[in-house]
């Protein structure tokens, strides 16, 4: 699963932004007084994929498989155990702590939780300002006219500048969120789950304005959620997760009308229909996640999937692409050789 996925064609774009090869992330599990290790988490696990400039990519899975801990790695906030990070052909993976300070400005996040993410001892104004005061990029009345400009390209108001957080809604918080990840012009931007902690009202409004600012800027979003109705919404394609790998990868169209993994259909089996005389056949899955500490052998979700065979019990399955751009992890799936075949 190393491999890296070919990009989606189609789209007018040509080298990739981001592009994650083979990467891992473990934890180690520690006993005793003398605090042994005795086992790993394997929170992320060999997972590959690109992202191309000005594209989202949505980045979907249950609580626990590892999609945050990805966007954390990608953005160096916690080191990879494995794997290659690059970044506009760069890689990033490996660079010290001085010299990632330069690719901070291109890298930026949105958090979840609208109010711990905010320092409650600054203004708003300050909390969107320290980006540019710690890069030197503005000071004194520049630095007020640039905030302001943020401010105001949110939908918030100058004036507000010198309130505190706890002043604003959860919405607004977000917005000052976006705000502060805006200040330094990145190129990349990691929604870690962006709108679950805001009423659906107030989702629908930041996730609006993240596919304006997107428009505007040119941005990239890694958006990374459980709630797949967000996803479909503002992503171009989704990469599915399931205890710390990549089951599925392909465009959303292809993901909603024809999923190839047995994961992929049994989250989408869950989503409901806003059409009150449809039905959706709803698959139930047995069991409980396994631990990501000593995970199954062979296919990871073979202990829960409906069709599992007894190859997929000893034999990991590899990415494969099963036709232009849809890429899926399952024994179960046969490439479709016909639709692979080069044009002409």
């Amino acid at each position: 699963m190393g491999g890296l996925p070919r990009m989606a064609e189609g789209r007018g774009m040509t080298s990739p932004l981001l592009q994650v090869a083979g990467l891992k992330k473990y934890f180690p599990v520690r006993k005793g007084l003398l605090s042994r290790t005795v086992g790993q988490v394997y929170a992320v696990d060999d997972i590959a994929f690109t992202l191309n400039k000005g594209e989202t990519l949505g980045l979907v899975g249950e609580s626990g498989c590892g999609k945050s801990t990805a966007g954390k790695t990608i953005l160096r906030l916690i080191e990879p155990t494995a794997g290659t990070i690059r970044v506009n052909g760069e890689r990033i993976d490996g660079l010290t702590r001085a010299a990632m300070r330069p690719w901070r400005r291109e890298l930026q996040v949105v958090f979840q939780d609208p109010y711990s993410s905010l320092n409650p001892r600054m203004s708003a104004g300050d909390v969107v300002g320290e980006p540019l005061v710690n890069y030197g990029l503005a000071a004194g009345a520049a630095l007020k006219e640039k905030v302001a400009g943020l401010f105001a390209r949110v939908g918030l108001r100058p004036e507000q500048m010198q309130r505190y957080p706890h002043e604003f809604s959860g919405g607004q918080r977000q917005r000052i969120g976006i705000a502060r990840a805006l200040a330094l012009n990145p190129s990349l931007i990691v929604c870690d789950e962006p709108v679950s902690a805001l009423d659906v009202s107030v989702q629908a409004q930041v996730i609006n304005l993240l596919m304006d600012l997107q428009g505007e800027f040119g941005l990239s979003y890694l958006f990374i959620a459980h709630d797949l109705a967000v996803v479909e919404h503002i992503s171009h394609r989704i990469a599915v997760m399931y205890l710390g790998k990549i089951v599925e990868l392909t465009d959303k169209r292809s993901l909603f009308a024809n999923p190839q993994h047995p994961y992929t259909e049994a989250l989408l089996s869950a989503v409901p229909v806003p059409d009150p005389k449809a039905r959706r056949k709803r698959i139930i899955l047995t069991g409980d996640v396994p631990s990501p500490i000593n995970p199954p052998s062979g296919c990871r979700f073979h202990t829960r999937c409906p069709y599992a065979e007894a190859r997929c019990k000893v034999e990991e399955p590899a990415m494969r692409e099963l036709r232009p751009g849809h890429f899926v992890a399952c024994h179960l799936r046969n490439v479709d050789a016909a639709a692979l075949k080069p044009a002409g």
